[in-house]
């Protein structure tokens, strides 16, 4: 497994679910697109000794996203925000259902080529 990724679905330490505090009030005021809010916005809403880094900020953000302490929250390229609408929530979780399609896509041919190039008759051979 790659490094950072599991870290992501660990349990929060107390220093993340102490930024988890500040961090709440902060996505709940990001109400519609207009109002969303980039990763520099989350870490400036908490105390400079316990500021969570990008990584950190994702990690807690998905605490929130499957604890429902914040819902429909949105994450895009204008920054994280609460949806207003059905519809956008909706266009958010076919967005969200492309994204691991593909992601499978790609799982599923690194799997076919590690057993063609590990299991089959041409074992260690790259070309």
């Amino acid at each position: 497994m790659l490094q950072g990724f599991s870290q992501e679905t660990a349990p929060l330490s107390d220093v993340e679910l102490l930024a988890m505090e500040f961090i709440i009030p902060t996505l709940k005021l990001a109400y519609g697109r207009k109002n969303a809010v980039f990763n520099q916005q989350i870490a400036d809403a908490c105390p400079v000794e316990i500021r969570p880094g990008p990584a950190r900020i994702r990690k807690i953000i998905n605490h929130i996203r499957q604890n429902d302490l914040v819902p429909c929250l949105i994450a895009t390229s204008k920054g994280y925000y609460v949806a207003e609408s059905e519809d956008e929530l909706k266009d958010y979780e076919d967005s969200l259902r492309g994204r691991a399609e593909a992601i499978m896509g790609v799982c599923e041919s690194i799997e076919r080529q590690r057993k063609k190039r590990y299991c089959g008759p041409f074992q260690g051979r790259l070309f």
